[in-house]
């Protein structure tokens, strides 16, 4: 995931949201861009009711699933969970997350 600028993405914790997702991302539409003069930007939400009761690896399998998101041009759209030539699910994650725990351990 090397396309991701982590300057460019913004972390951000809900309280007494009534939604049911553990985290989502929130892309920032080319239209708003221009209208500010601001490159793209994305947001991770997590919801603390949900977020906070996980593990701390799993925690990490969340926040993947959401940079999964991002697109390859970190244009400021987002990437659906499935689409011709690629797929957002657990298989994915979970490849990712070892490679990220492998290295992590290495620290």
């Amino acid at each position: 995931m090397s396309h991701i600028d982590s300057r460019r993405v913004i972390c951000f914790r809900s309280r007494g949201s009534s939604s049911r997702a553990r985290a989502r991302i929130w892309s920032f539409p080319r239209v708003w861009q221009q209208a500010l003069k601001l490159p793209a930007y994305y947001i991770i939400e997590v919801i603390d009711k949900h977020f906070d009761k996980l593990s701390k690896k799993d925690k990490d399998r969340v926040l993947i699933h959401e940079l999964l998101h991002i697109p390859k041009n970190f244009s400021g759209s987002l990437v659906p969970h499935r689409g011709r030539n690629h797929r957002i699910d657990s298989r994915k994650v979970e490849e990712l997350f070892k490679i990220y725990d492998n290295d992590s351990s290495r620290r």
